[in-house]
């Protein structure tokens, strides 16, 4: 007799990386690692320490290797999730600790180095911080590859070689094993634990592939051979699907295909409203790699370069020849469209670990960014002669981040001045006329920005960091994050301030945060008057289609309505039901 046919089950978790594939399930089941203390005598300490610490270098190694395969196939974001990998392999109060046990204890390295780093592990875990308690899972990713190394253990996982298509489901998935994966044959995962912050999701949404995470015991309820269908919209995945639903899925997919296919067919057209205003929607980008995928989303051009990537995972600062060869190759690829260059961010969330920088309690108020440039003025200056040698080009921009004040604008501008006359000495080609711009991410730029207005070409609103300095909220915690609200009456007005100034001076004013990527969002940045858009390129061809089926009346009905309104909530709310009235097909999905 045939065996019973299973019924359907749906297990319900955290939506982090949007799509929906169907296929079958392989389930990772991870073998822990068998320690065992075992005591040395004395002169064999030193050999056992010895053998700790090339495990180190062999597993920095991987990293490295690892980081660098992250950074050529997801970009520089991406790949930066391992510095923290590293920052720990450095950490001399860490390793000082360990070999201080196998000496005094006289223990082999492995059972050292695991009762050690796990209890660092333990106290990430038992944190009321979210975001806190995801790093453990970035910990223990590299306790696990050290014990290998002093193991001897192959990863038991090469998920490189898999030879047929598959939705992963394990327990978790550590940012190494994420990064292997090959969405030819990965459709999607799902795991028991996770959150939207991990960087296992993040690196989820690079790739481009449906995940469900937080679904508590699925890894041991389903077994490798189930047919699944996983739902990256809703945050459920569906083990035996009945006809019924996958017809419903299948017409989720219809709406889908079809709006996919309405976006391809605006990729080259302006973002222009339906009533004449026309809005320049470039991208952000992190590396010259990624121009590829802004000229196929109908970008036009960038409108934040990061240059962090320049500068991190390596081990010596780059030159002035290899910053402006860079800028350049990215400027010439995208001509004539304007590539807007921001100068060095570092600081923050943000490290070059060979820099050797002093740890701050509060980093992301400390020195970083402009304020890190200015006390290093040869790094800088190197910076600023590359941008002008590329802005020959034509279509080279310049910003400068994190301004607080004034001082820090003239300060800067004047180090700009200096390497000009430098380049006009050397006979070197620059454009003289490249437009210098100034990030609005701080209050108080906000506040007297028509002030600086008088001395800058434009503004460029970096949305993510304004929100979070003008209420005081990590979107990262959870504790906090309910209070980070883009529609926070202050934000809206600090907005208008900003753009209101530019226009008085006659120059524009952009916004380059995450909200310019969200259609919800982006019709209310152009009733307040915003001229220009940048977001990652895989959105714009959404916000684009958002904006040609707008009136510009009616997103400064929205603005003014804002403007008046008391309730980040119903400010939301009314952005939304713009949005979804101009645009339903791209709010579709089963629920």
């Amino acid at each position: 007799m045939p065996a019973p046919s299973k019924g359907e089950k749906v297990f319900r978790g955290i939506a982090v990386s949007a799509g929906v594939c169907r296929g079958k399930i392989l389930v990772l089941h991870h073998a822990r690692h068998i320690i065992s203390r075992r005591e040395l005598p004395t002169h064999e300490t030193a050999g056992e320490i010895e053998r700790f610490e090339k495990a180190l270098v062999q597993t920095r190694r991987q990293v490295l290797d690892l980081q660098h395969r992250v950074m050529q196939n997801m970009g520089a974001a991406e790949a930066n999730v391992f510095e923290a990998h590293l920052l720990m392999l450095e950490d001399r109060v860490l390793l000082d600790e360990i070999t201080r046990l196998i000496r005094e204890q006289r223990v082999n390295a492995e059972y050292a180095f695991h009762a050690v780093a796990e209890r660092y592990a333990e106290v990430l875990v038992a944190s009321e911080d979210e975001y806190l308690r995801e790093r453990a899972s970035d910990i223990r990713d590299l306790i696990s590859r050290v014990l290998d190394n002093l193991l001897e253990v192959k990863n038991e996982f090469d998920l490189r070689h898999l030879a047929e298509s598959c939705i992963l489901v394990s327990r978790d998935l550590s940012p190494s094993t994420t990064a292997q994966l090959d969405k030819t044959y990965v459709l999607g995962f799902a795991t028991d634990i996770g959150g939207q912050t991990s960087h296992t999701a993040i690196m989820a949404r690079s790739l481009g592939i449906p995940a469900v995470v937080g679904l508590q015991s699925v890894s041991e309820e389903l077994e490798t051979g189930d047919y699944a269908l996983l739902d990256g919209y809703n945050g459920t995945i569906i083990v035996n699907p009945t006809d019924q639903t996958l017809f419903e899925y299948g017409q989720l997919a219809k709406i889908k295909a079809s709006l996919e296919e309405k976006l391809r067919e605006i990729r080259g057209q302006p973002a222009v409203t339906l009533d004449g205003k026309a809005v320049q929607l470039s991208a952000n980008i992190e590396d010259q790699r990624d121009v590829e995928t802004v000229v196929a989303n109908g970008a036009e051009g960038v409108g934040l370069f990061r240059t962090e990537f320049l500068f991190i995972n390596r081990d010596s600062l780059p030159g002035e020849e290899e910053q402006a060869r860079v800028y350049r190759q990215v400027a010439a690829a995208l001509k004539p469209h304007p590539v807007v260059i921001r100068t060095l961010d570092l600081g923050g969330d943000k490290f070059v670990s060979h820099l050797q920088l002093a740890k701050e309690v509060n980093p992301f108020l400390g020195w970083r960014a402009i304020r890190f440039c200015l006390a290093q003025p040869e790094l800088f200056r190197a910076q600023l002669r590359a941008i002008l040698r590329a802005s020959a080009e034509g279509n080279v921009k310049m910003m400068y981040p994190m301004i607080s004040g004034l001082d820090e604008l003239n300060q800067a501008n004047a180090l700009v001045e200096k390497c000009k006359a430098e380049l006009r000495a050397e006979g070197v080609p620059f454009d003289d006329k490249m437009e210098i711009g100034a990030m609005i991410e701080i209050p108080s730029a906000a506040l007297i920005a028509d002030i600086l207005a008088a001395r800058v070409k434009f503004f460029s609103i970096g949305s993510n960091d304004l929100i979070q300095y003008t209420l005081a909220a990590d979107r990262t915690n959870e504790r906090v994050s309910h209070l980070y609200e883009p529609t926070h009456p202050a934000i809206i007005r600090l907005i208008q301030t900003t753009v209101e100034a530019a226009h008085r001076h006659g120059i524009w004013a952009g916004v380059c945060g995450e909200i310019a990527g969200d259609p919800v969002l982006a019709p209310l940045l152009l009733g307040l008057g915003v001229d220009k858009l940048s977001a990652a390129a895989t959105v714009v061809p959404q916000v684009k289609y958002i904006i040609r089926r707008l009136k510009l009346s009616e997103t400064q009905a929205l603005a003014e309505f804002a403007l008046h309104c008391e309730s980040p909530t119903e400010i939301y709310a009314r952005c939304r039901q713009l949005a979804r009235d101009t645009a339903p097909s791209l709010f579709e999905s089963k629920t």
